[in-house]
């Protein structure tokens, strides 16, 4: 799987967002807001192909948690952006 090249994480009153890059006519009430451990793993894994196992493996090495817990943490993270459409 793949973050779509036309999504990128903007900074705005503080928080950080993702953005629809390009979309004209934008549907602000579907903003994507992300907190630190999410935005590190957009910045760690864009531009580049990823499975669950590299979620997992950036989180352990990151935040030193056991691999268990990042797996179901990744997992969560992948389903998410699925589900708004930001990965492919």
């Amino acid at each position: 799987m793949k973050i779509k090249s036309n999504f990128k994480i903007r900074e705005i009153a503080g928080e950080s967002i993702i953005v629809n890059q390009g979309q004209v006519g934008a549907d602000l009430t579907r903003i994507i807001s992300l907190n630190s451990s999410a935005k590190y793993l957009y910045e760690a894994l864009e531009g580049r192909e990823f499975e669950l196992e590299d979620v997992a493996n950036a989180l352990v090495e990151y935040y030193g948690i056991e691999k268990e817990m990042a797996l179901t943490d990744g997992a969560k993270w992948i389903e998410s952006l699925k589900g708004c459409g930001v990965i492919e």
